[in-house]
């Protein structure tokens, strides 16, 4: 463990001490030493570094005993998790109560402390582990108050050092997974602020997300009743904007905790219901300090504070980890509208920096289509917020034409996100600022369209050829790119910037005008169902549900294809015996690694060659070059595999299930077009919607190939940038080949051309930020300029016990067991379970064909995870607020796709596996 071998570090620092960083003080020291070298009022003190802890450790053998512990709970069956962690705790923190702080220590903290005069101090643990994004690690370590003499003050920091070992502490980091063997412990000892008042304040409204308020909360006496939880205390809300109080409530305040004059603190009943804990003018100097604090750190902050003889002190600041971030340099006003375009892609994932920078250059690029001068820095599509890409939506807020598309285009893609614009729809500052489309605006935008158009009309008129043609031609630029990048020669550095260049340059020159081509196709489909749609809205007896059901297995979509064609490997390893028995016996962590060693079975490896061969560009987050594909990490394709040869009943094979829906599609046009025959004028009628059903079948699955076709254009990218960085980081200019995928195109081309600059230390900063971000559990739907995030699903609010709502997006019902999946990587799915996941890319579509029915966090009618479930027939609801934390793995619930609702089933009343019903 890190804390068992010291180095040559001081044990004590003086609390203003430069040296006084996080590694040696902690997060609360170091960020309290900053305060002090600032000016700002802290109480003076001293810090007790992580080396004293690290020394005291190993010279009482500590370390062996903490490992011993853990491991020893580890291999416990008898104790739930909960009271392990309070075991091993109590055992470990009384070996630390029975040993012996070395003299040199004891001499050197004492000192310190006369040197303060010996006073009433606050000693309290401040740990290197660093709060994660949704998450604090504060309070997981011991404080202790009016602390008074030698002897009290050495109990004390020996207690706080043994505090990081609470049953709190080493939950939090296993659930985290933060190795316990990387995080020490630092101790600060202060003098004691015997407060008239004190709290906390929030530089920006820790529920809203609000940064223009400052939100205080304040009791009498100490904090330590209000952190507590102890007492209900005032409420201030203060505008930074105005610097005006805009809220007070007055709490009981019926008790509250101060100093004895021994030593230790008591409470203390109070009757101060009517009085206010803290006056106004002191409020407001509060919050003007609060705005210069956040300030120097550039971040929201959590602040505890104290008020005694009339001056306010500072007792820490610490991020406040539960908000979202917004845009670095992005102030609250004007106000911006962003949504997050992860969620529409069903990944809510952060986003490697080169990632960003290639949706950015396609952003710039289609915009040129648009007759806009783009660069990918000028661009104002995109936002980067969280290590995310955020759609930037106040254009179309502030248009009139722009206001009216906005609902219809989220209705589609998320539900919930058309909810949460309905809260801001009528700030002024989102109204519109002109009237229509400008006149240039208009003639830039029929650039575009007429072209396009024609498009349309030819692809309606002959959709078959049509689509051979479209895709062909994709195929066409993917071979261009591939020639292009295979033929870069030189050495790595030379090569690097070649690769660099002639990929930025591909993708301004080629991929817009194979995007209005996709883009025709998509468009043909989607206005030949909407053709359909209206033909057949007033007819007697049809619903929603049936026109829906025409785009049911439809033919010529490249991921159904994809998961069909992993069916057939499926099947050809069942059908041999040594390949049946490897999977059947190896992990597919293991198999993986035989597949990469040409070691499997011959009939498995075979099969698996030829599937990746298509499709080993796709994998989980596809849309970010910076992350793995199948053909690297084949893990995943094989779990699926393993899944798919426990399938026994051959009506849920996956070719059955794509055989019956385009039965149940075929015999959903034939019922449209017997309802059409009925009406008036029913034999136009029924040709009309009989055309408009066939053309909807033939194009609709030309909708997942301009996906199909970026994800390719990344795999042979990313494959020749992995070359060379395995050539840089040979020669040590990088640490990790991958390391490429956290710098821009233009860094790129700096890295390559020479540039003096720490490269190794720029990517460990951002690959640090990117793994933090991946550590979040919540990504709003909606982000504003002003903090104020948007998290909630579809209709939460509305949710009755013991059922869920969300947005109808596959018709059909079905009953059955949940499966909450958070990586598909790690799925366990088995064959008649319900997925229940976040959101989901094509990666997660070959799970789809295990399951009987989808429940998604975020998407709409028309993403990607709904297309898809329809296509297999498979009922699907998304939208449903926190979906993954209120459904559990193995729960027996009801799903109604056509409805949206989700009903717990109480086991008494469980229905059988039979009770599926196919619409």
């Amino acid at each position: 463990m890190a804390a068992s071998h010291p180095t040559q570090e001081p044990l004590l620092l003086p609390l203003a001490s430069d040296r006084a960083t996080l590694p040696l003080a902690g997060g609360k020291g170091a960020n309290l030493a900053r305060l002090v070298r600032a000016g700002f009022p802290v109480p003076h003190g001293f810090v007790i570094s992580t080396e004293a802890y690290a020394s005291f450790v190993a010279a009482n053998d500590l370390a062996r005993h903490i490992l011993s512990e853990l491991e020893a709970e580890g291999r416990a069956a008898d104790l739930s998790g909960g009271e392990a962690h309070e075991a091993t705790s109590s055992r470990i923190r009384a070996r630390f109560s029975e040993a012996t702080m070395p003299a040199s220590f004891r001499d050197q903290i004492l000192a310190a402390y006369a040197g303060l005069g010996r006073p009433p101090v606050a000693v309290r643990s401040s740990a290197t582990a660093e709060d994660l994004p949704d998450m604090s690690f504060a309070g997981q370590q011991d404080t202790f108050l009016n602390v008074i003499g030698d002897e009290a003050l050495l109990a004390a920091v020996t207690a706080c050092w043994s505090s990081l070992w609470t049953a709190r502490a080493i939950s939090y980091r296993e659930h985290n997974r933060v190795s316990h063997g990387d995080v020490s412990i630092a101790v600060v000892v202060q003098k004691m602020v015997q407060s008239e008042a004190a709290g906390v304040l929030f530089t920006a409204n820790p529920l809203t997300g609000l940064r223009t308020e400052t939100v205080i909360d304040a009791t009498l006496g100490l904090g330590e009743a209000l952190v507590g939880g102890r007492v209900q205390p005032d409420h201030y809300v203060v505008d930074r904007c105005t610097g005006q109080i805009t809220s007070r409530a007055l709490g009981a305040k019926a008790l509250s905790i101060r100093g004895k004059d021994g030593g230790g603190t008591e409470t203390v009943a109070e009757s101060a219901a009517a009085t206010q804990a803290l006056p106004d003018a002191q409020i407001l100097e509060l919050a003007a300090l609060g705005d210069r604090v956040a300030g120097m750190f550039d971040m929201p902050q959590d602040i505890e504070w104290a008020w005694a003889d009339s001056s306010l002190s500072l007792l820490q600041t610490r991020p406040i980890t539960s908000l979202f971030p917004t845009p670095d340099g992005m102030a609250a006003e004007p106000l911006r509208v962003m949504l997050s375009f992860g969620g529409m892609q069903g990944m809510l994932d952060p986003v490697t920096a080169l990632g960003r920078d290639l949706l950015f250059r396609i952003a710039a690029a289609i915009g040129r289509l648009f007759g806009m001068h783009l660069t990918p820095e000028s661009q104002n599509v995109f936002y980067v917020a969280g290590e995310r890409p955020w759609i930037n939506l106040t254009p179309l807020l502030r248009n009139t034409v722009g206001r009216k598309l906005l609902p219809v285009i989220t209705r589609f893609i998320d539900p919930a996100a058309e909810e949460s614009l309905n809260a801001i729809w009528d700030d002024p500052r989102l109204q519109p600022t002109r009237q229509g489309v400008s006149p240039r605006a208009v003639a830039e935008i029929l650039r575009f369209l007429v072209p396009t158009a024609g498009h349309v009309l030819l692809n309606v008129a002959a959709p078959r050829m049509r689509r051979r043609f479209i895709v062909e031609r994709g195929e066409r630029v993917l071979r261009t790119a591939a020639g292009n990048i295979s033929g870069i020669a030189g050495d790595p550095q030379e090569r690097l910037g070649q690769l660099a260049r002639i990929s930025a340059a591909f993708v301004a020159e080629r991929v817009p005008r194979t995007f209005r081509l996709f883009v025709s196709g998509v468009a043909a489909a989607m206005a030949s169902y909407n053709v359909l749609r209206i033909l057949t809205k007033d007819l007697p007896g049809v619903t929603r549900d049936h026109v829906l059901e025409v785009t049911r297995g439809v033919e010529n979509n490249p991921t159904t294809e994809m998961d069909l064609s992993l069916w057939q490997a499926s099947l050809a390893i069942r059908h041999d015996p040594a390949s049946l028995a490897a999977f059947e016996t190896e992990a597919p962590s293991l198999l993986a690694v035989a597949y990469g060693n040409a070691s499997l079975p011959t009939v498995a490896q075979q099969v698996l060659d030829a599937f990746l061969a298509r499709y080993g560009a796709r994998g989980l987050a596809e849309i970010d070059l910076g992350r793995p594909r199948w053909a690297e990490e084949p893990t995943h394709v094989l779990e699926v595999i393993r899944g798919y040869l426990q399938i026994s009943d051959p009506s849920r094979s996956p070719d059955a299930v794509f055989s019956r829906s385009m039965g149940g599609a075929e015999a959903a046009v034939a019922a449209l077009v017997s309802a059409a025959r009925r009406g008036p004028h029913g034999w136009l009628r029924a040709r009309q919607v009989r055309f408009a059903a066939g053309r909807t079948r033939s194009l609709m699955g030309i909708r997942e190939s301009p996906k199909f076709f970026v994800v390719r254009l990344l795999g042979v990218l990313r494959g020749e940038l992995l070359s060379v960085g395995a050539q840089l980081a040979a020669r040590g200019d990088l640490s990790r080949p991958d390391d490429l995928f956290h710098l821009s195109f233009a860094e790129l081309v700096a890295l390559a051309d020479g540039a003096g600059r720490d490269w190794q230390g720029l990517v460990a900063q951002r690959r640090q930020a990117y793994d933090r971000e991946l550590m979040r559990r919540q990504v709003p739907r909606l982000l504003l300029s002003d903090g104020r995030a948007f998290y909630q699903g579809l209709t939460a609010s509305g949710d009755a016990a013991g059922v869920l709502a969300g947005s109808p997006v596959s018709p059909g019902s079905v009953t059955g067991r949940v499966r909450v999946v958070l990586d598909p990587r790690r799925a366990g799915l088995l064959p008649g379970e319900i997925l229940v996941c976040r959101g989901t890319d094509p990666s997660w579509t070959p799970l789809f064909l295990a399951a009987v029915g989808l429940i998604m966090e975020v998407g709409g009618l028309m993403t990607h995870g709904a297309v898809v479930a329809r296509e297999y027939g498979i009922p699907a609801v998304a939208g449903v607020d926190r979906a993954t934390e209120r459904l559990q793995t193995g729960q027996r619930i009801s799903l109604d796709g056509s409805t949206g609702r989700i009903t717990i089933v109480d086991a008494a009343d469980a229905a059988t596996e039979d009770e599926t019903r196919w619409p």
